[in-house]
């Protein structure tokens, strides 16, 4: 309970700040250009507020603030907020004020440009939050990394890497000339799988591999088991989960794995393909029972002592989850540290953060796919990204990476989103013609339409990923 507790307060100290930091870039722009803001409030309102300038008990206390043409406030659902401007079709749908002649302060009476800077105001503020979070945590904490030069032993490959033409032991140097200098998993499979080419170093010497025509799905290289490649790492046990498959088969700290159900086992990747892959093909299967599933939850493993003296056969019965209880032992490969000054940490901000809006656009490809659109998630996903217990320099990285996600998300040209009125401004530009009224309210009301659906299928997935599971459904 204390760690859901820890994750909802950091998801919601995230998702607050950047929500106003988000609606502050509308509000700025609105009030540069002398545009009135009716409204300013973090969640949404309807039908009541937690907290508005505009009570009578604020008034009472602040009359200055409270006589503000705009009313600041706190809604009750946490889903974003919103600034209410005036002369603007927006989610409000406040469409009698659209019916009274257009007032010099209105949206509506700013040239395109303006408005363009005021729908564009947020996605901004996203962005140079992002920017300034990652050049403060650079600063603050440096950075550290692992050199692909350390992985001296190489890395393991599944079936389908095999089918490419890699090899296990085979370390990754180039893709399409360029060299990857770092390693780290997930970017390391991007960059594979948006490659023409990637050279390897097998044996001291370079081998250029041609990546297949039709391209890799980052997707299915990550999701499927074993992974599409893995550092070779031996099955020593690192630690046992008290009370786990494993503890209660007599496994202790330091064993290695030798053989599961008489194949031998001298990597963690060959222990994945061993149970994973079977593990796949019977559930996969229409006529599983939960008998099969049950039989092949049961594992005879021959592990070998910490001394490597003796062997042990012992039967395991994993958990529903095919977990075996147990931390997997990986070398210590070299880790680089690097220290940043006040005037390199802004250069080197800007370019993390731009590879990684840069990633995140090229993932997008993924939603549209069936696996893709199972893996999109509301606020229980969002939340369960952030750790356990508080770690300041997780947060804020987890808090730029959102604040990127919320820029690429609204400028997409969806109708109600910030992208959708771009959009509509560009059209207004080209062709010197503002769509009606009329015409905005239903983009507006589609727009919205669009928004929920997808909201429903985020949530939907968060209920399947992690709501059921803990009914046993």
């Amino acid at each position: 309970m204390e760690t859901v507790l820890i994750k909802a307060l950091q998801l919601l100290c995230c998702l607050s700040l950047l929500v106003v930091l988000h609606e502050g870039g509308h509000f700025g722009f609105s009030k540069l250009f002398g545009v009135k803001v009716e409204k300013f409030y973090m969640f949404f309102d309807y039908k009541f507020h937690l907290f508005s300038t505009k009570s009578r008990w604020f008034a009472r206390l602040f009359p200055r603030i409270a006589r503000n043409e705009t009313e600041y406030g706190i809604g009750w659902i946490p889903l974003g907020g919103y600034v209410k401007i005036a002369g603007m079709v927006d989610e409000s749908m406040d469409l009698e004020q659209m019916k009274q002649p257009a007032q010099p302060n209105e949206f509506r009476s700013k040239p395109v440009w303006q408005r363009f800077f005021i729908m564009f105001g947020g996605v901004l503020m996203n962005l140079i939050t992002a920017w300034v979070i990652y050049s403060l945590v650079l600063l603050a904490w440096g950075r550290d990394y692992i050199p692909m030069t350390s992985i001296e032993n190489g890395f393991q490959y599944n079936e389908q890497a095999h089918a490419i033409g890699f090899r296990d032991g085979d370390i990754p140097v180039r893709a399409d000339g360029k060299e990857i200098a770092e390693f780290s998993l997930g970017p390391v499979m991007r960059t594979i799988a948006n490659a023409k080419t990637v050279t390897v170093l097998r044996q001291g010497e370079e081998i250029e591999l041609t990546m297949p025509e039709d391209g890799l799905s980052l997707l299915k290289m990550i999701q499927t088991q074993p992974q599409f490649l893995a550092p070779l790492a031996e099955a020593y046990i690192d630690s046992v989960v008290p009370g786990s498959a494993a503890d209660k088969a007599g496994i202790i700290a330091g064993m290695r794995l030798v053989s599961v159900n008489g194949k031998e086992i001298s990597t963690w990747a060959d222990f994945d393909y061993e149970v994973t892959l079977r593990r796949q093909d019977v559930l996969s299967s229409p006529d599983c029972t939960a008998a099969d599933s049950l039989q092949w939850r049961t594992l005879m493993a021959v592990v070998a002592s910490a001394d490597q003296s003796r062997t042990d056969t012992l039967q395991l019965q994993l958990d529903e989850n095919y977990m075996m209880g147990v931390t997997r032992h990986f070398p210590n490969f070299e880790t680089r540290h690097l220290d940043y000054t006040l005037a390199s940490c802004i250069p080197a901000g800007l370019d993390y953060g731009w590879r990684i809006l840069k990633s995140y656009v090229s993932d997008l490809k993924y939603v549209a796919s069936a696996d893709g659109a199972k893996s999109v998630g509301s606020f229980i996903t969002i939340g369960n990204i952030f750790p356990a217990s508080w770690d300041w320099q997780q947060f804020w990285l987890l808090t730029a990476f959102i604040s990127i996600i919320l820029a690429v998300m609204n400028i997409l040209p969806i109708p109600g989103l910030d992208g959708g009125h771009i959009v509509l401004l560009f059209y207004e530009g080209i062709t010197g013609r503002q769509p009606s009224d009329k015409a905005m309210e239903w983009i507006e009301k589609i727009g919205i339409g669009i928004i929920i659906a997808l909201m429903l299928l985020a949530m939907s997935n968060d209920i399947r990923n992690f709501i059921l599971p803990l009914f046993g459904l």
